[in-house]
């Protein structure tokens, strides 16, 4: 088990790492510009306001700080375990300045109450113990904070199921694979999504975490998904 976590946590830098400088292209091309969507979507229905401080986790090259910036947020800590992708969080937005964090979603070095909210987008299927990692966030939100967790899930209706499953697993895997020049990260992206699917009920691990009131909002046909937890 512990061997398969490890694997799992260099298997994700690594690939990352590789795609880090295609990353927001192949976003916004292979979602149709609906990445943007979701994640303006996620931080409204997160409450933030300019009294925030945030931790976006699995924060990539920062796209989730942007907008919470832009909000109003000013106290944004922005955390990744590839380096590359931090590199470039900094690179697009200076101002984050000392506040880019590698490290891992179950290894959070920030004090007990710190921040009132907590972000991930697209990254807690990538977490190598999920539990973990939301045992974290409870530790590390203040009373009445909140975790927001934004991630695919496989649509309910069956017909559009299926044109979903085709393209995510037959053209963009393909697309992917070309423009990043990564085959192998476009094959795990979709792979990981429908495992992650059929496996992980993410309300009952926030509640096993101790988080009480917990919502879920469905964007997008059913192809995304919206958590927001309270602490």
């Amino acid at each position: 088990m512990i061997i398969g976590m490890k694997e799992k946590k260099t298997k994700v830098k690594r690939i990352f790492d590789s795609i880090a400088n295609r990353y927001d292209l192949l976003n916004h091309l292979l979602s149709f510009g609906m990445d943007n969507y979701w994640r303006k979507k996620a931080l409204k229905l997160s409450g933030l306001n300019s009294d925030s401080i945030l931790l976006d986790v699995a924060c990539g090259t920062g796209d989730v700080a942007i907008y919470a910036r832009k909000m109003g947020v000013k106290k944004i800590f922005g955390a990744d375990y590839s380096l590359n992708m931090l590199k470039l969080f900094h690179q697009k937005s200076p101002w984050i300045k000392g506040n880019c964090l590698q490290m891992v979603a179950e290894m959070i070095p920030l004090k007990r109450e710190s921040v009132t909210n907590i972000t991930v987008a697209f990254g807690v299927r990538n977490f190598y113990d999920i539990q973990k990692g939301f045992n974290c966030f409870y530790e590390i939100l203040k009373a009445g904070g909140k975790a927001t967790i934004l991630e695919f899930k496989m649509p309910e209706n069956k017909i559009f199921s299926s044109l979903y499953k085709f393209y995510f697993k037959k053209i963009l895997p393909v697309i992917g694979g070309i423009i990043s020049g990564d085959k192998e990260a476009y094959k795990y992206l979709p792979e990981s999504v429908e495992e992650f699917d059929e496996k992980i009920n993410l309300p009952g691990l926030l509640r096993n975490s101790g988080f009480s009131k917990i919502d879920s909002y469905d964007l997008t046909m059913g192809i995304v998904q919206v958590i927001v937890a309270v602490k």
